[in-house]
């Protein structure tokens, strides 16, 4: 059985050789009308069986498989482009031309993959392709395999290299490169960011310096001046090690898709290039998942060590069918968050009614924290909202689609009246406009 599968079953035929058994063919059928036409038939017949046989004989007797390496990244990050290697060498003195199938993750549902290119001898060459996950979780890479064909490409054998491999997509990492420079400013100005004055004095005690001109005389030590003589002023650095705490909503409205990528996987990337940033202006930074049942919870931290620990906390996160429970994520605050921090809370109101069904918890965590409500705009229906309307349909369409853009504008004013700040932004935008909003309010030392 074994002797059958390896000599027959990786045999497959060419569109060559389905050419030169149908010339055979017409041949035969040209004797029956010129009988002299037998004998030249006959001879082409010989010629093809000895072509097919020598091409059998070469390529499962003599040809050995090529040598197929997959190079490929450890983990890869979700939404963003991965590059994988295939390295092909050929390890005959001959030329042959191979065509690869690399089997790839049933995630990326790609059914046509192939690459084809004909080596010289002892030739080595790398295929580079790259592959975009929109799911977290594991990938599973099959085997790589060859479909290799002599120089009469008569046959084809068919080699089958182990590579498969797991491999685990986690949150997009690739952001925190971007961004990193972002904590080195204060806002992003390219985006239309400004500064912001800050609201008051910060009192977190660095040292006593001496007077110089332009010191503010408020912060006069009188102690300190009396003993040296001299006047002394009190020096103060801005605050750090705040706590911020980013709680993401995985609820079912959390499920809507954009670009590939659900709203909670948005929401996730942008925490872990938040977690950065903050890290970076030495804060310490925390996580908070939830929807009807509590999900994830860390402490807020300022170790090194918590990046990896969120991005392992996001890695398994998942949206529900259910709907978000705000009170359970009020009493959980109350319960585990004892000092005043910054709470980013990512999720979704589609309508104004949403809202206030749930503006009661949300206004009692803001009375202990301060709480910074993220929440999307619909990209579609912003679309449809601005398009032209050229029938009656198109009209009310249009005018359905302005209805929601505005009741979303909305839901910003009626935060705005509880004095809760918040981000209306598209899916896109959301790690760049949360990371300005907390720069601005470190800035104006809101926290």
């Amino acid at each position: 059985m074994k002797l059958i599968k390896r000599y027959i079953g990786d045999l497959f035929l060419s569109i060559r050789f389905y050419f030169g058994l149908s010339l055979c063919t017409l041949c035969f059928v040209m004797s029956f009308f010129y009988p002299f036409f037998l004998v030249v038939s006959q001879a082409i017949l010989f010629v093809f069986l000895f072509l097919v046989i020598t091409d059998y004989v070469f390529l499962f007797f003599f040809a050995r498989s090529p040598r197929i390496r997959r190079q490929l990244s450890e983990r890869m990050s979700n939404g963003d482009t991965n590059e994988v290697t295939l390295k092909v060498t050929n390890r005959q003195d001959y030329q042959l031309h191979v065509k690869l199938i690399d089997e790839l993750p049933e995630q990326l549902q790609v059914r046509d993959f192939e690459l084809e290119k004909s080596f010289s001898p002892r030739q080595e060459h790398s295929f580079l392709y790259s592959i975009r996950p929109t799911e977290r979780g594991v990938y599973a890479f099959g085997d790589t395999h060859a479909y290799v064909r002599s120089s009469l490409k008569l046959l084809v054998r068919r080699f089958t290299m182990t590579t498969a491999v797991d491999v685990p997509v986690y949150p997009s990492f690739m952001q925190i490169k971007k961004y990193q420079l972002i904590s080195q400013t204060t806002l992003l100005h390219e985006h239309g960011s400004k500064r912001m004055r800050k609201i008051g004095q910060s009192m977190e005690f660095e040292q006593i310096k001496e007077y110089v001109t332009g010191d503010d005389v408020r912060i006069l030590n009188w102690k300190a001046t009396a003993r040296r003589g001299n006047l002394m002023v009190n020096n103060y650095a801005d605050e750090k090690s705040q706590q911020v705490y980013c709680v993401i909503d995985k609820g079912r409205l959390m499920k809507m898709p954009f670009g590939g990528l659900t709203l909670l996987d948005y929401a996730i990337n942008s925490t872990l290039v938040m977690s950065d940033v903050c890290l970076h202006r030495q804060d310490k930074i925390g996580l908070i998942t939830f929807a009807d049942k509590i999900g994830s919870i860390l402490a807020a931290d300022r170790k090194p060590i918590q990046r990896q620990n969120i991005m392992e906390a996001l890695y398994k996160q998942q949206t529900g069918f259910l709907e978000s429970d705000f009170e359970m994520l009020y009493m959980q605050v109350r319960h585990r968050i004892k000092q005043r921090s910054l709470l980013i809370l990512y999720t979704n109101f589609e309508s104004l009614n949403g809202l206030r069904r749930q503006i009661g918890y949300l206004r009692s965590i803001a009375k202990h924290h301060l709480l910074l409500v993220v929440f999307f705009e619909n990209t579609e229906l912003v679309k449809l909202a601005g398009a032209n309307a050229g029938n009656l349909e198109d009209v009310y369409v249009k005018t359905i689609a302005e209805k929601f853009v505005f009741e979303k504008k909305l839901i910003v004013k009626e935060l705005q009246k509880y004095g809760i700040p918040s981000i209306l932004t598209s899916p896109e935008n959301l790690t760049i406009d949360s990371v300005n909003k907390y720069l601005e309010l470190k800035t104006r030392q809101a926290i």
